[in-house]
C-alpha cells in the first residue's frame, strides 16, 4: 500500500529520499517544507524546545550542491531529522530537558550524531523529553509538556514524547530516541508509528547522556517500518569508544522487508496480558491478538509461552534503574558545568545541596533518593543485589522462550494514550505504564512497536520481541504486517489555527541556545523556578 501524499513534509523518508535521488525535489525545498508544518503546529503539540532552522537550511543546501556536482550520496542524505535533546550535539545545546543542564553546550557529538552528519541528514533541532528521561508522558520536562497530534488534550507518551510527537505531526520525516524501560516504543504507540529499541550494544551509547547505564539504547522513530531499517542501517554498528558497544556485523536491514512468514514462529505470553496491579485495557487486548491472528494467517506458527518472572520486573527496574541514575547524576553538582544556585551558601556542601535541590525536578530527585537508598549501606544486599539477581532470571526466561519460538508479541502499552495531568500526581501508576516495555530493557533484547488499531481514535502498538542482534527479523515480521494494514497510513491531524493550548513553543532562528518556556509559558532565567 502507498499513501497518498500532497506535500513533502507528509512523505515518508524512503519517499523524500527517492524524489531527492531523482532530483524531483531539493533538499531546501524539502526542508522549507517540514519547517513550514513546525510553525503551523509546534504551538500545540510542542515537540520541539530548539529549533535550528538556519543549521537545517545550510545543511540541506550543501547536500543539494553536493548532489548536483555528481557525488554518490547515501541514502538518508537531505532528509530531515529531529535530536532527542539528550544526546550529545556539538556547539547545540543539550540539556535533557532539565535546568540543571539548561546551558550545556556539548563541544563533541555523539557517536549516532557523527553518524547522521556523515550521511548527510538534515537537523531540525532538539526534542522535548521527560528530565533525564525519566518519565512516561513527556510531562517531567523542565520545558513544559509536549501533545499527543492525535489529542492534543493526552500525553504522546515518554520519555521520547516529543520525538514521537514531531514524526507523528509530520514536523520530522524521522528521529532519534533513546529507551530506558520503553522511551522509544511506548510513545510511538501512543503516537500510532513506528519504534524501535536495537539490542543492548548494537547502537552506541557515546555521547548519550546517562541515566541507566546498563539499560539505556539509542534507537529509530519512524513513519514507517522501512524508514525503520534505513535509519538502523545508518546508526548501528560497533564503536570503539563505547565499551559496551558489541562487535557485532550489522547486516543491511533493509534485505529482511518483504521476506515471507511461512513457518516463522511466533510466542504470545500469557504473563503480558495479566500483570498483576496493571491491567491491559480490553481494546488494546483484542487488537493485539487480532494482529497476532492475522500474522498467523499469512503462515507464521503462533504457540502460547510463559515468561515466570515478568511479574517481577518493575520492582525490579525501579530499583535498578534509580540505582545508576543516582551514580550517574551526582557529577551534576554546580562546580564543573551545569546551573549553580545564585542563593547565598555558606559552605561548598550548603551549594551542593541548593544546586541539586533547585536544579533538578521533582521526579528526578524522587529516582536519585530511592536509588541512593537503594545503595546505600545496609540495604545493598537486600534491594540492589537481589534486584541484579532477578534480572539474571527475567533474561534467562527470554533466552528460553526465544529457543522455542522466533519472537514474541504483546502489547506495547496497557492502555491508549492518557490525558495530560491524568498521572502526574501518582507515581506508582505511571510506573506501570511502562509494564510491557521495562522486562525487554532488562533482558537487553531488541523488540519493535508498530500500530495495530485503534481505539476511540487513539492508536494502539503491536510489540514484536526478538533475539539478541535479530533485529532483522522483527523488521521482517513488522513489514509484513503493515503490507497486509493501513494502520501506518492514518494521520494525526492535530490543530494547526490558533488555539489555546495552554503551551508556548519557541522556533529559534540560528543554532545558539535558548531559554525555553516553562509549562506555563514563562521563561525560565538561572535564578527563577523549574517551572
Amino acid at each position: 500500500m502507498t499513501a497518498p501524499s500532497t506535500q513533502p513534509f507528509e512523505m515518508t523518508a524512503r519517499q523524500v529520499a527517492d524524489l531527492l535521488q531523482r532530483r524531483r525535489l531539493s533538499s531546501r525545498e524539502l526542508t522549507e517544507s517540514v519547517l513550514r508544518r513546525m510553525e503551523e503546529v509546534e504551538p500545540h503539540i510542542h515537540a520541539y524546545v530548539r529549533v535550528t532552522a538556519d543549521l537545517a537550511l545550510e545543511q540541506a543546501s550543501r547536500i543539494d550542491e553536493r548532489r548536483a556536482s555528481g557525488e554518490a550520496l547515501g541514502p538518508l542524505a537531505g532528509v530531515p531529522v529531529a535530536l532527542k535533546d539528550i544526546v550529545c550535539t556539538r556547539g547545540i545545546a543539550t540539556t535533557c530537558c532539565s535546568r540543571i543542564l539548561e546551558n550545556f553546550v556539548p563541544p563533541y557529538d555523539a557517536t549516532v550524531i557523527a553518524r547522521l552528519r556523515d550521511a548527510g541528514t538534515v537537523w531540525l533541532g532538539k526534542t522535548n523529553m521527560d528530565e533525564f528521561a525519566m518519565g512516561s508522558s513527556t510531562e517531567h520536562s523542565a520545558f513544559g509538556p509536549t501533545r499527543n497530534p492525535w489529542d492534543t488534550d493526552r500525553v504522546p507518551g515518554g520519555s521520547s514524547g516529543g520525538s514521537a510527537a514531531a514524526v507523528a505531526a509530520h514536523a520530522a520525516a524521522i528521529a532519534i530516541g533513546t529507551d530506558t524501560g520503553g522511551s522509544v516504543r511506548q510513545p510511538a504507540s501512543l503516537c500510532g508509528i513506528v519504534g524501535m529499541k536495537p539490542t543492548y550494544g548494537r547502537v552506541s551509547r557515546y555521547g548519550l547522556i546517562a541515566y541507566a547505564s546498563s539499560l539505556d539504547q539509542i534507537g529509530p522513530i519512524t513513519k514507517d517500518v522501512a524508514d525503520c531499517a534505513l535509519l538502523m542501517n545508518l546508526i548501528s554498528g560497533h564503536d570503539p569508544r563505547d565499551s559496551t558497544s558489541a562487535p557485532v556485523p550489522v547486516p543491511d536491514f533493509s534485505s529482511f522487508l518483504g521476506l515471507e512468514l511461512k513457518g516463522l514462529r511466533i510466542g504470545v505470553a500469557r504473563e503480558f496480558f495479566e500483570y498483576e496491579g496493571a491491567s491491559i485495557e480490553r481494546s488494546v487486548e483484542q487488537a493485539v491478538r487480532g494482529a497476532v491472528s492475522l500474522l498467523e494467517s499469512m503462515g507464521a506458527q503462533v504457540r502460547e509461552i510463559s515468561l515466570p518472572h515478568i511479574s517481577y520486573t518493575i520492582p525490579v527496574y525501579y530499583l535498578i534503574a534509580p540505582a545508576e541514575a543516582s551514580s550517574n547524576l551526582a557529577r551534576y553538582d554546580g562546580v564543573a558545568y551545569g546551573f549553580r544556585t545564585r542563593r547565598p551558601h555558606s559552605d561548598i556542601i550548603e551549594m551542593y545541596s541548593r544546586t541539586r535541590s533547585e536544579g533538578f525536578g521533582a521526579e528526578v530527585k524522587r529516582r536519585i533518593m530511592l536509588g541512593t537508598y537503594a545503595l546505600s549501606a545496609g540495604y545493598y544486599d537486600a534491594y540492589y543485589q537481589k534486584a541484579q539477581q532477578v534480572r539474571t532470571l527475567v533474561k534467562q526466561d527470554f533466552d528460553s522462550a526465544l529457543q522455542q519460538v522466533d519472537l514474541l508479541a504483546t502489547p506495547t502499552s496497557p492502555s491508549v494514550a492518557f490525558r495530560l495531568g491524568e498521572k502526574i500526581e501518582d507515581p506508582l501508576s505511571m510506573y506501570l505504564s511502562d509494564v510491557c516495555t521495562i522486562p525487554i530493557n532488562l533482558a537487553g533484547v531488541p523488540a519493535i512497536s508498530i500500530p495495530c488499531g485503534f481505539s476511540d481514535g487513539l492508536p494502539i502498538g503491536l510489540q514484536l520481541i526478538g533475539r539478541p542482534f535479530d533485529e532483522g527479523t522483527l523488521l521482517r515480521v513488522a513489514y509484513a504486517f503493515e503490507r497486509a494494514t493501513d494502520y501506518h497510513l492514518r494521520k494525526a491531524i492535530p490543530p494547526t489555527k490558533d488555539q489555546k493550548t495552554g503551551i508556548t513553543s519557541v522556533v529559534a532562528r540560528g543554532n545558539s541556545s535558548f531559554s525555553a518556556p516553562t509549562a506555563s509559558g514563562r521563561r525560565m532565567d538561572s535564578g527563577g523556578g523549574s517551572g
